[in-house]
């Protein structure tokens, strides 16, 4: 639909409110637009009943998160009932404030959750893994096989109640799970082996270029100092308000040796690669679009810090606050779907090689 880069911006634009933002109104907004831009995928993608499962235990967790914060903390102005003050922990006045707050926290998982399973509904983790530094290649390997990990096994966990709905088999307690947990991990143990069996065939690893044992150590030496000079600058610069300019040179120089020396680890790693991912207008639109998004929420945030922070408990007020201007910008986030191609041009797309493919 879109190129892997394209949608890593706008996953990165997305989740810039998420974290900032506790305001429920500005996650309402983000929430919305993740819905309506998983509506469109789902459509398209294998994956999207398997994150659906998710997506429903992350309503759960509203259902759950709201009133567990209301009975736990007995703060606030407008009280709804009281528990009597003898009963441990969740004696006292149950608040407004309380539900509210603990309300904007669950909707705030909720809308990363929602990102990260549009996220990998939209993109197909072996092209991603494409775009990994050639350094962090073993990494982002295991990356990948992490974030298709639960979809495959809920995936295969639906296929196997389907198959003994048909034979006859019903859950009615914890007891009859055990014939489901069996053949799910028997299942996942073949999926293990068959992917080892197949990095072995393809001959995983066996691209790497040995160094010297003398540049080894140097780059070994270059990338210990240089995260030696980050966690220093970090501390001179939060801790020493003096010597700013110091903690900022030293930052800036652990960074340049750190990046030398992850270029001379990547030059180890032979990359192939049959056929380049196409990057068309609409990926052009989708990706200056997130910028803008990232940029307004970063804007915002430096100049009014207040209108993304929510506090619900007194003294502050209960009512958010709302900025019409990032409001609008987070709106844009609905690009996605606004861009997407119809069947027919997806249909006429080419299907992208990936490397080592015959």
């Amino acid at each position: 639909m879109f190129h892997p880069v394209a949608w890593l911006l706008w996953l990165g634009a997305a989740v810039l409110p998420a974290m900032f933002s506790q305001n429920p109104l500005y996650l309402g907004i983000v929430c919305l637009t993740a819905g309506i831009v998983y509506a469109v995928i789902r459509r398209r993608s294998p994956l999207a009943q398997s994150w659906s499962s998710f997506l429903k235990l992350g309503l759960t967790l509203i259902a759950l998160t709201a009133p567990f914060n209301a009975l736990v903390v007995h703060a606030g102005r407008l009280v709804l009932f009281t528990l009597p003050q003898a009963w441990p922990l969740v004696g006292g006045p149950i608040t407004v404030e309380a539900i509210i707050f603990g309300a904007s926290k669950a909707l705030s998982l909720f809308t990363l959750l929602l990102l990260f399973a549009v996220f990998n509904c939209a993109v197909d983790q072996s092209h991603l893994l494409r775009w990994t530094p050639a350094f962090l290649f073993e990494a982002g390997l295991i990356t990948s096989i992490a974030l298709t990990f639960v979809p495959q096994t809920l995936h295969s966990a639906q296929e196997i109640r389907e198959a003994q709905a048909i034979r006859g088999h019903r859950f009615r307690g914890v007891r009859d799970l055990l014939p489901l947990f069996v053949p799910l991990l028997t299942s996942g143990l073949e999926r293990a082996m068959q992917l080892a069996e197949s990095m072995e065939a393809r001959g995983f690893g066996g691209s790497l270029q040995p160094l010297s044992p003398r540049r080894e150590a140097l780059v070994k030496v270059a990338t210990a100092m240089a995260l030696l000079g980050l966690v220093s600058g970090f501390f001179t610069v939060t801790y020493f308000q003096g010597q700013q300019a110091l903690g900022q040179v030293l930052l800036i120089l652990s960074l340049i040796a750190l990046a030398l020396a992850f270029n001379i680890q990547s030059q180890r790693v032979r990359r192939t690669r049959y056929r380049h991912g196409v990057w068309q207008r609409r990926d052009t639109t989708l990706a200056a679009i997130s910028a803008g998004v990232a940029v307004t929420v970063l804007v915002v945030r430096a100049c009014t810090r207040a209108s993304l922070t929510y506090y619900p408990y007194p003294p502050f007020s209960p009512w958010p606050p709302f900025n019409f201007l990032l409001g609008g910008a987070l709106a844009l986030l609905v690009a996605p779907a606004v861009l997407a191609g119809t069947r027919r041009e997806q249909a006429q797309q080419p299907t992208p090689i990936l490397a080592g493919e015959p």
